[in-house]
């Protein structure tokens, strides 16, 4: 199995062609741009027999071969901890390519662009779909909105990938001229606030069209479009509120952790981490479970609160955490990029417009005003420096809701 520490670009996709067809050994693709104890943490974990970089190809000492039938390894999980390897076969890998393409209506010889790192899952997949089209993708090194436009306004782009964060961003650049032409946008990584889909509406060209896409590594990157799963994929909500997914994009194990396997996967259903319901047929994504904040005895759910402060029309971006309070056991905290920061809104107001929607626990007790919410490489919030209190300088002065200031405790308490 081969580490593969090069950017993104021609070689790093010959290697995937090769995997998957079987030409070539296994791949763990690595981001370059990975921190030194990263890197040391992921081959000391993940145990690659050989690691490729643009200088050429090493033997690692105590490496580890793969099953015949594994392709892909993907490191996840890895921003808090040592990362896991999630071990992907081709058939699955391809089963997924095939479904998607199936759903979108795409055909032979559509061109992707692949703007989102391909040691993540959503931007293996666009390589994988170029495969299945017969395509070769163009692949930006790293995420630029104004490269992202140049290359659609050139044309020939039928679909792309991105998280929200990204689309937020390319929407920005592209202003009042809109986006350039292109067929499929996928979008997953996060919920998608409803303004922004219409803010996309707006811009897009005709024929164009946004679909929202929920998977995860394991489920080798999104298996349910627009709410619906892909074909072949099963969908079911456990009596603890947990999704589980079955079908043949499942991944194989853990590597080298047969116990973390054997936990994750319940009679042939893998049993994600997010909490959710099916309406009619239809997934609505709660949250995830991790991220359900205890506060004063009553759950808040952070994703579906970050969805409804989302909606607010003076926050442009939101994430929303749990911090350790002697009062509450966990502080909610909302995170808060806003639309225009000379007129930023406050607590108060927040406060105010969830308790309209929602049970009155569940609105924030702090508020920290940001510029911008820290991001992962694959372009999702940081959660785990947010609730850890590593946010940026706030925008517009000092952040609100200290968790010193006695009057916000007093306020949330009314």
């Amino acid at each position: 199995m081969h580490a593969l520490l090069l950017p993104a670009g021609v070689e790093l996709f010959e290697a995937v062609r090769r995997a998957l067809s079987g030409e070539g050994p296994a791949v763990l693709p690595l981001s370059p741009d990975l921190p030194a104890p990263a890197l040391r943490a992921a081959l000391e974990t993940l145990r690659p027999t050989h690691l490729v970089t643009p200088e050429g190809v090493r033997p690692c000492p105590d490496g580890v071969g793969v099953a015949e039938e594994i392709a892909v390894i993907i490191a996840t999980s890895g921003s808090t901890g040592r990362p896991k390897g999630v071990e992907l076969t081709a058939a699955a890998l391809r089963a997924s390519a095939r479904a998607s393409l199936r759903r979108i209506g795409a055909r032979p010889g559509d061109r992707w662009l692949c703007c989102v790192p391909p040691s993540h899952i959503s931007g293996m997949q666009v390589l994988v779909r170029s495969l299945e089209s017969g395509t070769e993708p163009v692949i930006h090194p790293r995420f630029s909105a104004g490269d992202v436009l140049a290359t659609l306004a050139d044309g020939g782009i039928a679909h792309l990938s991105l998280v929200p964060t990204q689309l937020r961003r390319l929407l920005d650049a592209a202003g009042r001229g809109g986006l350039p032409p292109f067929r499929t946008l996928l979008l997953g990584g996060a919920a998608a606030p409803a303004r922004l889909l219409a803010e996309f509406a707006e811009s897009a060209s005709p024929g164009s069209r946004v679909v929202t896409t929920y998977g995860m590594s394991e489920t080798c990157g999104g298996c349910v479009y627009d709410g619906h799963p892909l074909y072949k994929v099963d969908l079911k909500v456990g009596d603890d509120g947990r999704i589980r997914i079955r079908g043949p994009v499942l991944f194989s194990g853990y590597r080298l952790r047969p116990d973390l396997t054997a936990r994750s996967l319940e009679d042939g259903w893998f049993v994600t981490s997010d909490i959710g319901e099916l309406d009619g047929g239809r997934l609505r994504v709660l949250g995830r479970a991790d991220d359900v904040i205890i506060t004063g005895g009553q759950k808040v759910v952070a994703g579906a609160l970050a969805g409804v402060l989302a909606e607010h029309p003076a926050i442009a971006d939101v994430a929303v955490v749990g911090r350790p309070d002697p009062e509450w056991g966990e502080r909610v905290v909302a995170v808060v990029v806003p639309a225009d920061p000379a007129a930023p809104p406050d607590l108060a107001e927040i406060r105010a417009y969830c308790k309209q929607r929602l049970p009155g626990y569940a609105a924030p007790r702090a508020l920290e005003l940001v510029p911008a919410l820290p991001q992962l490489p694959n372009g999702k919030p940081d959660l785990a420096a947010l609730r850890r209190g590593a946010v940026p300088e706030p925008a517009g002065g000092p952040a609100q809701g200290n968790p010193a200031d006695a009057s916000l405790r007093d306020q949330a308490e009314r």
